[in-house]
């Protein structure tokens, strides 16, 4: 821990964000938002996407600082740049909302994707939806089916019902042109997508 907070005070920014977590989760220190909020921080102007990203997730909860979801989406916002999908889902439902950002469900579309492509399951899953539902992309109850199975294969335990919903709304030849779509996804890692 000692070397940890040298580094830190040096300005490396790895340091300074495992500092921030120490502060965070109160793990070997006392819990203290403000000084998580202080160290990640000094992590973030230096361009460190995690740290960055929990900044975010500080100004939206209002977690040792007034919640402030403008502030929160601009880190989000650095972050997700990076390509960090957290930061990137987190991004897209302030645009889904309208937190912190005018409401846009393509623009929430749009990172949600990012973050799907990624594999990270509760996007996908978000996407399932907005293309059931035409919010922010075209109705289409075939790559609705295809992130829904995506997501329940990544562990997302609402997507197997949402997607014997949109199934029930399908055709036999629309479910298996599907199904072939999310098996190229997944064999593709997630390049081939659409």
């Amino acid at each position: 821990m000692k070397k940890n907070f040298v580094r830190a005070l040096n300005g490396n920014a790895d340091a300074q964000y495992t500092h921030g977590l120490m502060y965070y989760f109160g793990k070997r220190v006392k819990q203290d938002y403000s000084e998580a909020l202080k160290w990640y921080q000094l992590s973030a102007d230096q361009g460190y996407s995690l740290a960055q990203y929990n900044l975010g997730v500080m100004y939206e909860d209002g977690q040792g600082v007034t919640k402030d979801y403008k502030v929160a989406a601009k880190w989000y916002r650095l972050s997700a740049n990076q390509g960090y999908a957290l930061a990137q889902y987190n991004l897209g439902s302030m645009y889904y909302n309208g937190q912190g950002v005018n409401k846009n469900n393509a623009e929430a579309a749009r990172w949600y994707r990012l973050a799907a492509v990624q594999g990270y399951a509760s996007a996908q899953y978000t996407l399932g939806v907005m293309y059931e539902n035409g919010q922010g992309v075209i109705k289409d109850y075939v790559r609705a089916h295809m992130w829904f199975d995506i997501a329940a294969s990544s562990g997302n335990k609402d997507a197997l019902s949402a997607r014997d919903v949109v199934a029930s709304k399908m055709y036999i030849k629309q479910i298996r042109k599907a199904q072939e779509m999310a098996l190229l996804c997944w064999r593709s890692n997630f390049t081939i997508c659409d």
